[in-house]
């Protein structure tokens, strides 16, 4: 015997179903990424333990493209739009034993300046500035894009051991070129990292007029934090230059939050900073990540530039677990600075799916107006034992995301050490980014050592990858 159900009981039973419904549908397994269009990969560095890289693209001579990574600091050199790549040598400290934490860029003259610290021994784990020894933030520059340099470090700020002195670590620069050609600072760059103190912490700041052959005399440009990277502390400077000069710099708060600061006459001084976006901690671990080696979200900003006299466009990215596992994050202004938007989640895989989504970098490309972000990915791997990269690209403004898997096969991350970031930059369409993933050791480097010391993590190999968005589908002129 049938029963039947009155329309009023229906309509109700549909409205709640229709609560579940999306529900259901977020649960679904999205399907598997497209490769990047025009994707290709190619290695820079041995195998062995190298990664923390950089990369940039000379606006001037967009086949010119450059990548360093560390362990020494190293560059790659390539003139044919990234598609082969030539190691130089005399990139690492002369005057220490060790080199890192590398970024990079192209000045407005086409000459590469290469950014890294330099350190005879760490101080105390995730608390730096405690016993530190000598140490500094150095560039190396290279006036034939590149492929020589100059043989002599430049110390834009240096401490020398002393017995009895308590010295600062100075900890994750970052070069930022001004290459705005309407700009009154054109051809200026700048240098922001995190100086780690015994007491406390702070981002600190220097400038060149010169094409970084002398540096001014650095300054502070945030409040003091905390002063250990695992708890908190002020960190991650990333910059980026409007057409009309003005420099927009950001980095990760002691209180999660965005901080933003700007300058407006060539890094002399400097706008108060605040707040510009709430987020999760800015260091996490992530599962089987090695214990004292967390991932962070620190941020990265980019812009574009405004059509026919409005302000430029910008960009922010960052990576946070507010949804329980690590997702990427962006915010846009769309007037310099002075508003901007809420989250948008960059990663297209449900929120709450518990795949983890790290190291992001971003990019914003200044021909298109498209806005890029590349990261590891763990979406396809529910046991979170192998990752992808991925990239991810805005037309729209940073309103939306597609994304790509940009490598050519998973990889493990298990008990793996891949630094704390990786690198992407974008020009016309074409798009290239930096990243290390684990490999099998090479026949001259045995599994059991790198050198004559044991290999305590899986050994890796950084990476290009390119990417085209052109109509030819090639980055090729």
């Amino acid at each position: 015997m049938k029963h039947a159900i009155c329309p009023a009981c229906a309509l109700a039973l549909s409205g709640i179903l229709s609560l579940f419904a999306p529900l259901a549908v977020s649960g679904q397994t999205p399907p598997p990424l497209s490769p990047a269009p025009g994707r290709w990969i190619v290695p820079v560095s041995p195998v062995g333990r190298f990664s923390e890289p950089g990369i940039a693209v000379d606006p001037n001579h967009p086949m010119h493209v450059v990548a360093t990574y560390q362990g020494p600091a190293t560059v790659a050199y390539s003139i044919d739009g990234g598609k082969t790549f030539n190691r130089a040598s005399g990139t690492a400290s002369t005057r220490y034993t060790g080199s890192g934490d590398v970024s990079i860029t192209y000045d407005s003259r086409g000459h590469v300046i290469l950014c890294y610290i330099a350190l005879d021994s760490l101080g105390t784990s995730q608390y730096w500035g405690h016993d530190a020894t000598a140490n500094g933030i150095y560039v190396r520059r290279s006036i034939d894009g590149g492929k020589t340099w100059e043989t002599d470090d430049i110390a834009v700020w240096d401490h020398e051991t002393r017995p009895g002195v308590q010295i600062p670590f100075e900890d994750k620069p970052y070069i930022v070129a001004d290459n705005n050609p309407d700009s009154p600072f054109y051809g200026n760059l700048y240098v922001g990292w995190t100086q780690d103190r015994l007491k406390d912490s702070g981002i600190i700041f220097s400038r060149s007029t010169d094409g970084g052959k002398t540096w001014s005399k650095p300054i502070q440009i945030s409040h003091s934090s905390l002063p250990r990277d695992d708890n908190g502390m002020t960190e991650g400077f990333d910059g980026t230059v409007t057409p009309d000069g003005v420099l927009h710099t950001i980095w990760a708060g002691q209180y999660d939050e965005l901080r933003y600061a700007s300058s407006d006459d060539g890094g002399r001084t400097f706008h108060p900073s605040r707040s510009i976006a709430k987020t999760g901690p800015s260091r996490f671990h992530i599962l089987g990540f090695p214990s004292r080696n967390g991932v962070n979200g620190y941020p990265q900003i980019s812009m574009v530039p405004g059509e026919d006299g409005e302000a430029a466009h910008l960009y922010a990215t960052w990576s946070d677990y507010r949804n329980g596992e690590v997702d990427v994050f962006a915010v846009h202004s769309d007037d310099e600075g002075v508003t901007w938007s809420r989250p948008v989640k960059v990663n297209t895989d449900p929120a709450h799916d518990g795949a983890d989504h790290f190291l992001q970098w971003m990019a914003a490309d200044p021909k298109t107006g498209d806005v890029f972000v590349s990261f590891y990915d763990r979406r396809d791997d529910a046991a979170a034992r192998t990752a992808q990269f991925v990239l991810a690209r805005s037309t729209d403004g940073g309103r939306s995301f597609d994304n790509w898997v940009w490598s050519e096969r998973p990889f493990n991350t298990q008990n793996v050490v891949l630094g704390d970031y990786t690198g992407l930059t974008a020009f016309d369409g074409c798009v290239y980014g930096v990243w290390a993933e684990t490999r099998k050791p090479s026949d001259d480097q045995p599994s059991s050592t790198h050198g004559s010391e044991p290999y305590r993590y899986p050994p890796t190999q950084v990476v290009v990858g390119g990417a085209s968005f052109e109509s030819g589908g090639a980055c090729s002129r």
